[in-house]
């Protein structure tokens, strides 16, 4: 279905802070025929962000971060999470380039050649953040360390580790974000070619 399936009856702004909550009333085609009844529904509007795997094919070790995030606590989960480079898209800017900018940011790398993994809505039953995800060539021989910016408040750890055991905390739920499984799941399929491509 697309959207002249949708019928917007009404749209209005519920929160307007940090994030931003839109409160939608509407009505869509049903498939069984026909257009269902009303529905209203907040969406968080959380914007479009740029992951990055930082991978060394020579070492064949991936880099990942370690830091606090509080959706996690919130949720009840560890409040520490083992993730992969991430920052939002600001109007404008290219995500190869926000992939960039934030490998420098939070792990204090520069990335040689980019691949593109794919394009992904992370929660679309009541969010709009989508992140485009790549995997990124790195010299991993001096990573890791404390990086971030103060004034966001950011404190993340860099790490080094061989893909294999980066892999094997996929497989035991260790690593639990989307974009990180994703990311690292989409290298264990791709290694081998893309070891023979950028060395």
């Amino acid at each position: 279905m697309s959207e002249e399936g949708v019928e917007l009856i009404d749209k209005t702004i519920a929160y307007d802070g940090y994030f931003k909550i839109i409160r939608f009333g509407l009505r869509h085609r049903q498939f069984r025929g026909g257009m269902g009844t009303r529905i209203d529904r907040e969406v968080f509007e959380r914007g479009s962000a740029a992951a990055v795997l930082p991978y060394d094919p020579v070492r064949d070790e991936v880099v990942l971060l370690e830091q606090f995030r509080v959706g996690a606590f919130a949720a009840g989960r560890p409040a520490w999470l083992i993730e992969i480079v991430a920052g939002m898209i600001e109007p404008g800017e290219d995500p190869a380039d926000v992939a960039r900018r934030e490998t420098a940011e939070e792990a204090g790398l520069q990335l040689g050649r980019l691949e593109a993994i794919g394009d992904v809505i992370m929660s679309p039953g009541g969010c709009t953040e989508t992140v485009a995800l790549f995997c990124g060539q790195v010299d991993a021989a001096d990573a890791g360390g404390i990086f971030g910016l103060d004034h966001e408040g950011e404190d993340i750890r860099a790490f080094t580790l061989p893909f294999d055991k980066a892999y094997d905390r996929v497989r035991s739920g260790e690593i639990d974000n989307a974009s990180s499984v994703i990311s690292i799941q989409w290298l264990a399929l791709n290694r081998e070619d893309l070891r023979r491509r950028w060395m």
